[in-house]
């Protein structure tokens, strides 16, 4: 059986779904797709910890698919501006994660992974499969991938 590891770059699917299609992403739908890839020996995903109580509630529905969650902190500069991503994170546990896996799931459009995926196949002989939203995922990211998966009206909620 095909061993899965999959990543979750939650913030970026969050905003990418809502901008393209004004709706959120189906986490539930996603895993049943995975389950039809291999088995899943990892699964992360990656969020901002704002500390409110529907976003709790969302990591424990996370918890219940089958996810690990992986917070930090959100962090608001004196400027007004904001930081709080996961890359450097998601790259570590990738490349980690590769070592029991004959897959590699990336759920992100970030350009920034594109080198990722490329050391994943390239380097370790990994299948890298990349779920984004088409028209917000960088084209160096879906080049990058085994395959990309669009996110569109299968992997949405209603």
């Amino acid at each position: 059986m095909t061993k899965v590891a999959v990543l979750v770059d939650v913030q970026n699917v969050y905003y990418t779904t809502r901008d393209a299609y004004g709706k959120r992403f189906d986490y539930n739908g996603f895993w049943r797709q995975l389950n039809e890839i291999g088995t899943v020996v990892k699964a992360s995903a990656y969020a901002i910890d704002r500390g409110d109580e529907k976003q709790r509630q969302f990591q424990n529905i996370l918890r219940a698919i089958g996810f690990e969650i992986k917070l930090k902190p959100f962090i608001q500069r004196a400027d007004g501006s904001a930081k709080g991503d996961w890359d450097v994170g998601i790259t570590i546990d990738a490349l980690d994660y590769a070592e029991q896996a004959d897959v590699v799931v990336l759920v992100s459009g970030d350009g920034d992974f594109d080198l990722l995926a490329q050391k994943l196949r390239q380097d370790k002989g990994k299948k890298v499969y990349v779920y984004g939203v088409p028209a917000l995922t960088a084209i160096s990211l879906i080049n990058a991938a085994s395959e990309f998966i669009p996110i569109d009206q299968n992997l949405l909620l209603n």
